[in-house]
């Protein structure tokens, strides 16, 4: 899986999650970003990407995602 699928991936999946289809995810998207996206969406989203992708996050990994890029950095490392 190349960074640029995960990056579709995690863009549909915010467009779900937050049932905005206005969102286009860029590496360097930020909460501040995303109007809804507060500690309890980035909990859901958290949990959301671990099951799209069928991995598992500590909060350690989770405390580091900065933005979208670090998010798919993190994914593209425990997918292969």
């Amino acid at each position: 899986m190349t960074k640029d699928i995960i990056l579709e991936v995690l863009t549909e999946l915010f467009i779900s999650f937050f049932d905005e289809d206005s969102i286009q995810l860029k590496i360097d998207t930020t909460a501040k970003d995303i109007e809804d996206w507060d500690s309890l969406a980035q909990v859901g989203i958290i949990l959301s990407i671990e099951k799209k992708f069928g991995i598992k996050l500590n909060s350690l990994e989770v405390g580091k995602l900065e933005n979208v890029g670090a998010m798919i950095d993190l994914i593209y490392e425990k997918k292969s």
